[in-house]
């Protein structure tokens, strides 16, 4: 069994920074891809930025500059900073956890971002 629990979302006045956390456990195998998807009001679900072992990160066009995921392994946890906040950053943070074909969600972490 795989939990995944999100820590960091809060309210931030746009320009502002937060930083999520999002720690893993249970069975964590050491090949895996782990990252951030956010769902904003009335819209889908959408990627924000993903991490594979022992490759470079992607990012949504949308946050590229402004958002950075890093993880450390002997953890299992994955961060998200995300600097020069927007209002349309506004949205439900989810972390995400993919290995061996099978995909986990934490239960999300409310960001707001105020003009």
């Amino acid at each position: 069994q795989v939990q995944l629990v999100e820590s960091g979302g809060g309210l931030v006045q746009a320009g502002g920074s937060l930083r999520l956390s999002c720690a893993a456990s249970g069975i964590i195998l050491p090949f895996n891809r782990m990252g951030w998807y956010r769902q904003p009001p009335g819209k889908q679900r959408e990627l924000v930025a993903v991490i594979t072992t022992g490759s470079s990160p992607n990012y949504a066009d949308s946050v590229k500059g402004r958002f950075t995921i890093s993880r450390d392994s002997a953890k299992n946890t994955v961060y998200l900073q995300m600097n020069s906040l927007k209002r349309e950053d506004t949205a439900v943070y989810y972390c995400n956890l993919f290995q061996v074909g099978r995909e986990y969600w934490g239960q999300g972490t409310q960001v707001t971002v105020s003009s």
